[in-house]
């Protein structure tokens, strides 16, 4: 695991692996998260389940970021409110 807690990874992300997939793409979408990270080959349309440890160990890096990922930096980014008392 990795030590600064899980690898945050959000639906529509495009992810570039260490091994190619017997097409032979290397990239992947996530499709699903939950207990298993649902993976699109971008060469076949094979999709596969693979464990969050599993996925962090093939992942390389991310080729783009998911729609939710450039939402959750706008909100980050525009957050000047002062916590409640």
């Amino acid at each position: 695991m990795n030590p600064n807690g899980p690898l945050a990874i959000v639906v529509g992300d495009v992810v570039r692996l260490k091994k190619p997939h017997p097409c032979g793409s290397y990239e992947w979408t996530v499709t699903r998260l939950g207990a298993d990270i649902g993976l699109r080959c971008h060469g076949c349309d094979r999709r596969v389940m693979l464990s969050r440890r599993t996925l962090e160990k093939r992942l390389k890096t991310f080729v783009s970021r998911g729609p939710a990922w450039e939402l959750a930096e706008q909100i980050l980014a525009n957050d000047t409110s002062e916590p409640a008392p």
